[in-house]
């Protein structure tokens, strides 16, 4: 397995919020992105928190031959850890009320391959057969885009694309969705945080990890497409080659 990470503030925030982490090993990977909010002093702060607290927890916790329930069990933990911290630490500065983050991370082993988010940050399986979205966002628009009230291109443009239902840090609990995937050699998995989604659809996305050139520059290749559409959002897209 290899792995690429990219993260870029784009070309209208003055600071990234966004931040992400990757470990790969031949027989064990991790992922995780965050996309933080609220406030310049406040969402990279919780992103970052986030992340390291996440991240180190699979790092030490997670084994390659791990089955997919302990994974699962694993970064249940991980993310109530660092939604309680995040929650303690915007009591202790005014400028951090109301901070939280998004979450998307992936663990791959030799036995199972799990998925988790929290909020509108994604995860995509993706071959040479299509792009498969694996997580659900967590956002005021999925919930119209279910109900049938909202179509696929109305949900682009709509005015509360942004806001999210679900984050880290924002609640005393919080819940994540998780995901069971079968990857095979060959496959790529791919977390991104929204300043990527809403530049570019998914048929974009396949094509620059399929078709787009050397793999180990797809990363910084749908960074400079956000870019060139306006890149109004951070940026942040995590590769695994499988």
């Amino acid at each position: 397995m290899n792995g690429w990470c990219v993260s870029d503030k784009g070309r209208v925030r003055k600071q990234n919020q966004d931040s992400c982490y990757i470990d790969i090993k031949p027989d064990c990977a991790v992922l995780v992105v965050c996309d933080g909010m609220g406030g310049a002093k406040a969402g990279n702060v919780a992103s970052r928190l986030a992340a390291d607290i996440v991240a180190g927890e699979m790092k030490n916790e997670i084994k390659p031959h791990m089955g997919a329930k302990a994974m699962k069990q694993t970064i249940e933990m991980a993310a109530y850890r660092a939604n309680r911290a995040i929650s303690e630490l915007a009591k202790t500065n005014p400028d951090y009320y109301g901070m939280g983050t998004t979450l998307v991370c992936a663990v791959v082993g030799v036995k199972a391959a799990v998925v988790a988010n929290v909020g509108d940050s994604r995860a995509y399986l993706l071959n040479d057969s299509g792009i498969k979205q694996v997580t659900r966002d967590h956002s005021v628009v999925e919930d119209l885009l279910d109900r049938g009230t909202l179509t696929n291109e109305e949900a682009r443009t709509h005015p509360k694309k942004n806001l999210i239902t679900r984050a880290l840090g924002t609640e005393l609990d919080v819940a994540c969705d998780l995901f069971e995937i079968e990857p095979r050699q060959g496959d790529f998995l791919l977390l991104c945080s929204d300043g990527l989604t809403n530049m570019l659809d998914d048929q974009e996305i396949l094509y620059e990890v399929i078709h787009g050139g050397a793999i180990e520059n797809c990363c910084d290749r749908l960074v400079a497409l956000s870019n060139m559409r306006g890149g109004p959002d951070n940026i942040t897209v995590a590769l695994l080659s499988v």
